[in-house]
């Protein structure tokens, strides 16, 4: 008797686009590896589009920095972008509701999901106040660069829940 195959329903996001949004280039190979080897991965689910803005000068006390590079990514951002901000106050997600949000603004036929992640100082006000939601990776500090590492490897991970591959146990 032939094994029964499991039916299961998979959307079709591949024509649908994630845009990131950093402060700084990936300048380490280990992050820049590490972050191409998700974004490889991801490619077979969604476009991954990502952007990095320049650091602000070093000289600059740090709310000044993060005022420069918050003018820096907010050029960037366009009108049907869904600015969804990264920081420590924003709201945690499991794995599964993260992968549940991010099928809602998949699915969402105008606007298209942008993950904004700012330099070591964090988003500026004006960015803040921009954002559509502010999510946040877990109360911990991060580098900015790990945390754009951690953010494709989550978004990986969302697309493998959503398309039931088995990547996430």
């Amino acid at each position: 008797m032939p094994a029964l195959a499991r039916t299961v329903k998979h959307e079709n996001y591949s024509m649908k686009s994630v845009l990131c949004l950093a402060v700084g280039r990936l300048k380490a190979p280990y992050w820049f590896h590490a972050a191409g080897h998700y974004a490889k991965l991801l490619g077979r689910f969604v476009r991954l589009e990502s952007i990095s803005v320049k650091d602000a000068p070093g000289h600059l006390p740090p709310e000044q920095r993060s005022e420069v590079e918050g003018r820096n990514l907010m050029a960037k951002m366009g009108p049907k972008d869904l600015i969804l901000g990264l920081d420590a106050q924003g709201l945690r997600h499991t794995s599964e509701e993260f992968a549940a949000a991010l099928k809602t603004w998949l699915e969402e036929p105008v606007y298209r999901p942008c993950f904004v992640l700012g330099g070591a100082f964090g988003l500026s006000q004006e960015v803040l106040r921009r954002c559509d939601r502010l999510i946040s990776l877990g109360p911990m500090t991060l580098p900015h660069e790990l945390a754009r590492v951690v953010l494709f490897e989550q978004l990986f991970r969302a697309m493998s829940i959503l398309r039931g591959t088995g990547y996430h146990h």
